[in-house]
């Protein structure tokens, strides 16, 4: 076999690519034509309905869940201004119980403190009825005291001793 050389005075393709041929044109356009309306056909009578449905449904369940989302925000608010109302009760009340409880030990311990007051006015006054006994028996023994001292110290003095009423005599004129 052969085989064919090119001289370069030939074409070297001689042949035309079929879609780029003019001859096949119209056939193309046919088919082109008929593809165009089976897809729209398909398209607008099964996918697009389809589409259609999905986004609807998509859009029904935004707005679904957006109004759920309201709802629950609303309940929430509701919620929270319910808990608020409670705290505030409770801070109230509880400012409340403990007004009373400091009246309460306020008075109680008022109570006890009058008490305590009486009894120690009680003790004090005893105190000072002791004392003053105290007080008029050692001004007593201090008054024997001095006759006692000031004989022995005359007695030391003179070398006589002189009777008790005697000194009382004597300190009663010097104490004028």
């Amino acid at each position: 076999m052969a085989q064919k050389v090119n001289t370069g005075t030939e074409a070297p393709h001689a042949k035309v690519f079929p879609p780029l041929d003019t001859q096949f044109y119209p056939s193309q356009l046919a088919w082109l034509a008929l593809t165009f309306i089976v897809l729209y056909v398909l398209l607008s009578r099964l996918a697009l309905p389809r589409i259609g449905e999905v986004l609807a449904e998509r859009q029904a369940r935004i707005r679904r869940d957006l109004d759920e989302a309201e709802r629950l925000k609303a309940e929430t608010e509701k919620a929270l201004k319910g808990y608020e109302q409670a705290i505030a009760d409770a801070r109230g009340q509880a400012g409340a119980t403990a007004r009373s409880m400091r009246e309460t030990l306020a008075a109680e311990t008022e109570r006890e403190k009058s008490s305590v007051e009486t009894a120690l006015s009680a003790k004090i006054a005893d105190a000072e009825a002791r004392i003053a006994a105290t007080k008029s028996k050692a001004m007593q023994s201090v008054s024997e005291i001095a006759i006692d001292t000031a004989g022995a110290v005359v007695g030391a003095l003179i070398g006589q001793t002189p009777t008790p009423d005697e000194i009382k005599k004597a300190l009663a004129s010097a104490g004028k």
